[in-house]
């Protein structure tokens, strides 16, 4: 199991903290020096300030940061965590994408999902409703800009005929789709659409609130895990496909209550599952909790250390 750091840079109201060329750098150099996989960031352009109330967060725009993360770096993996590209021109979304992966020699990982935060959606002129069909869409539209070819597309409000866009990704054929949500909806789109599956904890409440289906249990993870195998034999394909989940009801390492043992216990379990990577958080977005960049890079040090160092000896 590979690990994938989450970067606060949520913490908007700290720039001098986590908001600043210098101290992305920083953080990213050391991700990259102590072996994680990569580091993803949140997106969230104009989040309402009832959501914000609420426990939501802000977020930096996802591939300037990333930009930033990929030159302090040499092979970290840029992961977006998710880029929700119904906010988007999928034009436009696969220009700034292609780019990110051109000045990175083909090191992005582009989490995306349909959305759920209707207000947001409004904002930004997009229709909420249409979300799903706009995400499957936005999917095939992008495939075909990054083949660097000539594309006559057309879609719900946008059309190019006798148009394309340079430069392709350095990935081919395209940056890894990885798909989040929990819907079967999901599930489809990352088996049809994707290279990877991002499931996420969910009691039923939350599941509401961001309009995915309960995952409360390994249990409901397998139940995931089993209609994926069985649509990809429905759909022919047998290429593998990568999930990322971590242990969940553990707590976040460095908080109060954090069980190491239990982390690494159902870890183990995740990858006998099939399980390939491991999203790692030390807060909450939005919680307010972490403050200081030196006490991140201080956790960031400990988890490897003290957890991750123990799943690589077993």
């Amino acid at each position: 199991m590979r690990f994938i750091l989450g970067l606060p840079t949520d913490e908007v109201q700290r720039p001098e903290e986590f908001g600043t060329v210098d101290a992305v750098a920083e953080m990213a150099r050391s991700a990259e020096s102590l072996g994680y996989e990569g580091v993803f960031v949140t997106d969230h352009p104009i989040p309402p300030e009832k959501f914000l109330r609420s426990g939501g967060h802000h977020a930096l725009e996802p591939t300037v940061v990333l930009a930033v993360v990929a030159s302090a770096t040499k092979r970290l993996r840029l992961m977006t965590n998710l880029y929700i590209i119904g906010y988007r021109n999928p034009f436009l979304a696969a220009k700034a994408i292609a780019s990110l992966d051109s000045l990175s020699g083909g090191r992005v990982i582009l989490g995306t999902g349909a959305g759920y935060l209707e207000p947001e959606f409004r904002a930004v002129g997009r229709d909420f409703a249409s979300r799903n069909e706009r995400l499957d869409e936005s999917l095939e539209v992008m495939k075909a800009i990054w083949t660097g070819e000539v594309v006559d597309v057309s879609g719900q409000d946008f059309e190019a005929h006798g148009h394309v866009a340079l430069p392709t990704p350095v990935s081919r054929p395209h940056p890894p789709l990885w798909i989040g949500g929990n819907s079967r909806r999901a599930l489809r789109r990352a088996i049809e659409h994707g290279d990877g599956w991002i499931p996420m904890p969910a009691p039923k409440a939350f599941a509401r609130f961001v309009r995915s289906t309960p995952l409360e249990s390994l249990d409901d993870l397998r139940a995931g895990l089993e209609y994926a195998r069985r649509h990809a034999d429905k759909v022919g394909r047998s290429a593998p496909l990568d999930v990322m989940f971590g242990p969940m009801g553990v707590g976040h390492y460095g908080a109060p209550g954090f069980d190491a043992a239990a982390y690494v216990e159902q870890a183990g379990r995740l990858r006998e599952m099939g399980i390939t990577y491991a999203g790692v958080s030390f807060s909450m977005p939005g919680s307010g909790t972490m403050r200081e960049r030196a006490r991140f890079l201080d956790l960031a040090a400990g988890f490897v250390d003290k957890v991750a160092s123990q799943l690589r000896r077993s």
